[in-house]
């Protein structure tokens, strides 16, 4: 079949009877519909009570998106033969509500406003979960949603052209926006469709060599650019789109915690300084798993399936995706026998200058990887976050270990590399501050009126770049080693500028801090000025230390540098901090085991 015409599927979308494709049938996971259909029971009435009042006011940004999964998760509860609400009739009038008014807010270009103006990437979040309702209702074929029907092709038909010319804002856009017309495409046939999706493919993938997309962003990955993959992979016949996803899902093994997150402390986009757990790429490692026999894939959707009816894990509803499953009855099938989990590993991606370390419950993540060292700015689409070392003794996290040297207000410690040292791993950066000479004779004016140009820190009309620097340096090296007992000794060497220096570390809630050599600075902050501390949860510790007095400024301050502190911004992380201050003249060691 050419990827120029839209592909049919004559399978059945659920599990109704004949029509549901025999070979998906012969081995169909009972128990894993079975708990899809009675989440997406429970999901509907959810939907129906907070929706009983007000179901056409979707003006208010975000609700046209919203609206579209309330009705792909009501029309896949209405197909799906093993539902409370199959062929419910009370259904219709919701579902029809919802449609309309959403065939109502498009304006002529067949585009919503969702967070952007007359948005093509917004509309194409909404259109994938329209475009994949229209599809179970059309396998469904059930004569009491014609009208229904009617609305969301015309939805879909509107939508097509907009979404063929317009733009995008991020990477992963570019894929979804290919998706929604993917979907479009296989249900009302446009080559000028196919000619968009083939265009921005012809960028290429931006996957990194270490399975990373280019926004390094495990939430993007997941909700995003692994889905959309998966789409035009089907639809559009490209199966060589497979092999990004599996990149993508392998290089995940060494990103879980053992609790089920997600590291994403190098990510480029909002999940860098977030907390993120698996679940979103819960069927990603189903479909892979089943596609490829492959046991890891397998054994992680087992872990997922099993904490799916926990509602803190994870973003989307266990019941919203049932609609996945009729429209890939593929995902239904049994998982091949798992294989066990790497447990046991020291792992580095050097795309991203990161290394993750596990032995059974307690983990480690160096990273070296921010942008701030090539482009000098604090940016939305930019990795950023100071944190260079995490780790965990089973339930007791060390969430966040920063450096702020006081030196010009450039804030903290971002390292320019991370490479392999003879018995551990080494960060290094050169940060440098500059005083400026007179200007040389053919600058001068007489007005005094220079241009107002950037020095690298401020602004000022001094005419920077044709004066002489006498500069200020800062080198800043870090090795860190494992010690017996998934210990670490961290050694920092700072040289050139003797300036103060606070390190930074931030425990996740819900232990409790000790130590004689602590001493409160405010009600989650302390300084550790001697001695060693602990941080328990449970049977679980981390100890710190040792403490080195009470050198730098006082009351210790952890300096984010005029970028942030010019905007009244903050990088202060939520947890349980403790302080360890001193000078950058001295070498100091810290030992966390």
């Amino acid at each position: 079949m050419s990827p120029h015409q839209p592909r049919h599927r004559t399978e059945a979308v659920g599990p109704t009877g004949s029509r549901y494709d025999q070979d998906v049938q012969d081995d169909k996971d009972g128990a894993f519909l079975a708990f899809l259909g009675a989440a997406a029971d429970a999901r509907a009435t959810d939907i129906l009570g907070s929706h009983a009042d007000d179901l056409t006011q979707l003006r208010d940004q975000g609700k046209a998106r919203a609206a579209a999964r309330s009705l792909r998760t009501l029309a896949s509860v209405h197909v799906h033969g093993g539902s409370a609400h199959h062929h419910d009739s009370t259904l219709l009038a919701p579902l029809e509500q919802l449609a309309e008014a959403l065939a109502e807010e498009q304006f002529e270009d067949g585009l919503w406003d969702q967070g952007g103006a007359h948005s093509p990437p917004d509309t194409a979040f909404s259109i994938v979960d329209l475009a994949l309702a229209m599809g179970i209702l059309d396998q469904d074929a059930h004569p009491s949603t014609e009208r229904l029907r009617s609305t969301v092709g015309r939805i879909l038909r509107a939508a097509g052209p907009g979404l063929a010319t317009g733009g995008v804002h991020t990477a992963n856009h570019r894929w979804l926006v290919c998706a929604a017309l993917a979907r479009i495409h296989s249900q009302q046939p446009d080559p000028s469709y196919v000619r968009r999706i083939d265009a921005w493919l012809a960028e290429g993938i931006d996957q990194l060599p270490g399975g990373e997309y280019s926004e390094r962003s495990p939430n993007y990955a997941a909700a995003v650019t692994n889905p959309a993959l998966l789409t035009i992979a089907r639809l559009h016949e490209r199966e060589d789109l497979y092999a990004n996803v599996r990149a993508n899902l392998t290089a995940g093994l060494y990103l879980i915690e053992p609790n089920g997150e997600v590291e994403s402390v190098h990510s480029r986009r909002q999940d860098q300084t977030a907390l993120r757990h698996l679940p979103e790429f819960w069927f990603q490692y189903r479909e892979l798993a089943i596609r490829d026999d492959d046991g890891r894939f397998a054994a992680v959707a087992t872990f997922l399936g099993e904490r799916s009816t926990d509602q803190t894990f994870g973003e989307t509803p266990a019941g919203d995706r049932l609609a996945e499953a009729l429209d890939r009855p593929e995902l239904a099938r049994h998982l091949p026998e798992p294989a066990a989990l790497p447990t046991d590993f020291e792992h580095h991606d050097d795309s991203c200058r990161l290394v993750r370390v596990r032995h059974g419950r307690n983990t480690a993540t160096v990273f070296g990887g921010t942008d701030f060292p090539e482009v000098r700015a604090i940016s939305s689409g930019l990795s950023t976050n100071p944190t260079f070392f995490r780790m965990r003794k089973g339930a007791a996290i060390l969430d966040s270990l920063r450096l702020a040297p006081r030196f010009f207000s450039l804030g903290h410690f971002r390292a320019e590399g991370l490479e392999r040292d003879a018995d551990g791993w080494r960060l290094y950066a050169e940060v440098r501050g500059a005083y400026h000479q007179p200007l040389p004779p053919g600058y001068r004016r007489q007005d005094g009126g220079y241009p107002l140009t950037d020095d690298g820190r401020f602004w000022s009309a001094m005419d920077f770049p044709h004066r002489e620097r006498e500069y200020r340096t800062l080198r800043t090296e870090i090795l860190l080693r494992q010690t017996p007992g998934d210990g670490w000794d961290l050694t920092f060497s700072q040289t050139g500028a003797d300036v103060p220096f606070a390190l930074e570390l931030c425990f996740r809630p819900g232990g409790e801090l000790t130590g004689d050599g602590l001493e409160r600075i405010s009600d989650d902050t302390y300084q550790l000025v001697h001695g060693e501390a602990a941080y328990t949860v449970g049977e679980d510790r981390i100890v710190l230390g040792p403490g080195n007095g009470k050198g730098g400024t006082q009351p210790p301050v952890v300096d984010p540098g005029e970028r942030y502190a010019w905007l009244g911004g903050s990088l202060t992380p939520d947890g349980i901090r403790v302080l360890i201050t001193g000078r950058t003249s001295t070498t100091y060691r810290l030992t966390l085991s």
